[in-house]
């Protein structure tokens, strides 16, 4: 309720007020009509309960103050005329709070009429302004209701209980502006933090959906990659083979199918996850060290030549291990297919829980003579070497000799 009186009483300055038009997206016509009517009817009902509050306090002061008595110096119809006058300019107060209440002090010195619109001046002034401001015109107001009664040839109080009565008035006045001027700045600053909050959530949910569009990204790498290739390398083999016999030929043909149905089965997997809402179905699992064999048990039906070790414990490897071991075995495959198909492949995997899994893959650096090249940018080994950076791993790859080598070792926790 106080909130709503201090709402009202002191509306916002004219000045922080949005001036230009807003836009149409996001604040519809109505919306923004409705929202000027309430601020206007919102500044009428504040300048309303201001002057009023001006009048009723200087109304009861005219009886008590020295405006009747034999002597005054000013009649007492004239005193309430100069009061009135000044409770009126109360409406200016949110555009000129500090002019107004300068302009209006000296009126304290005649008129006790005009003490209500001062006190009511006074507090829009401690609510705008800072105390080093505001002090000074307080005093000056209290220093002026003593000439006020020494203006007076009989005043109907000692001049002591004038003055404590003007500063326990303006004390109030301006105590309850400081009060209204830090709640103001609270509130402002609780704005400001739930923005900024805010923001800087959106900012998470944007870097989050960033980090899993580079996974998508590297899952598609991986899986169309190494699809793809066994289709570029049945196709080339019907583009050299020529004089390949019909059964040979829908061999190939059988297996350029395979592959790539193969390949758009996982693509539909890989984009449904895309497709996915947040409360969506969990994410389809994922190949890790069991899916291995089978992983050389394809290459092998393809007619590479894949020498495979494996000396890890069968159980206890943690998922993301498997994950990024199966992706590791699956782009070194990939680059023998496609750059020494008549190559044999050593795949060796060695270690466990301590000391960490070593992955090789090893292939002849030139393949066959006659193949058509299957075109390559180098973007799986880039991929390749930021999950494994991911998994607290590290990677190195390069030409031996005659060998190409592709190495990695990945952290198991004992």
């Amino acid at each position: 309720m106080s909130a709503l009186f201090f709402a009202l009483l002191v509306p916002e300055p004219a000045e922080n007020r949005p001036t230009g038009p807003r836009p149409a997206e996001n604040h519809p016509a109505g919306e923004r009509s409705g929202g000027s009517d309430r601020a206007a009817v919102r500044d009428r009902v504040a300048d309303g309960i201001a002057v009023g509050l001006a009048l009723a306090y200087g109304a009861a002061m005219v009886p008590l103050g020295d405006a009747g008595v034999p002597g005054a110096f000013l009649p007492w119809p004239v005193d309430v005329a100069v009061g009135v006058a000044a409770a009126l300019a109360l409406v200016l107060r949110r555009r000129r709070p500090l002019g107004l209440a300068v302009a209006l002090l000296p009126l304290g010195a005649v008129s006790v009429m005009a003490t209500g619109a001062i006190t009511v001046a006074l507090f829009t002034v401690a609510i705008r302004r800072p105390a080093r401001v505001v002090l000074p015109l307080a005093v000056a107001h209290v220093l002026l209701g003593a000439a006020y009664s020494l203006l007076h040839d009989r005043p109907s109080f000692p001049l002591w209980v004038d003055v404590v009565v003007r500063a326990a008035v303006t004390g109030a006045a301006i105590g309850w502006g400081f009060f209204v001027r830090a709640h103001r700045r609270l509130t402002d600053s609780l704005r400001e933090r739930a923005a900024r909050l805010e923001a800087e959530q959106h900012l998470r949910v944007e870097q989050a959906r960033l980090t899993e569009r580079a996974r998508i990204a590297r899952e598609m790498h991986d899986v169309l990659a190494h699809r793809m290739s066994l289709v570029s390398l049945h196709a080339g083999a019907l583009e050299v083979r020529t004089d390949a016999r019909p059964d040979e030929v829908a061999l190939a043909a059988g297996a350029v199918r395979r592959s790539a149905h193969e390949a758009l089965e996982e693509l539909r997997t890989v984009i449904g996850v895309l497709r996915q809402d947040p409360v969506g179905r969990p994410e389809p699992p994922q190949p890790d060290l069991a899916d291995l064999p089978e992983l050389v048990e394809t290459a092998r039906a393809t007619g590479m030549t894949v020498h495979y070790t494996c000396r890890l414990p069968s159980t206890g490897a943690p998922t993301g291990l498997g994950r990024t071991a199966y992706r590791f075995v699956q782009e070194g495959l990939t680059n023998a297919r496609k750059h020494a198909p008549d190559g044999t492949v050593e795949v060796l995997l060695d270690g466990g829980a301590g000391d960490g899994v070593h992955l090789s893959v090893s292939n002849p650096r030139a393949g066959a003579p006659g193949r058509p090249a299957v075109p390559g940018a180098g973007m799986g080994l880039v991929g390749l070497g930021e999950r494994v950076a991911l998994a607290g791993g590290r990677i190195e790859y390069g030409v031996d000799g005659d060998t190409f080598r592709l190495r990695a070792w990945l952290p198991w926790p004992a």
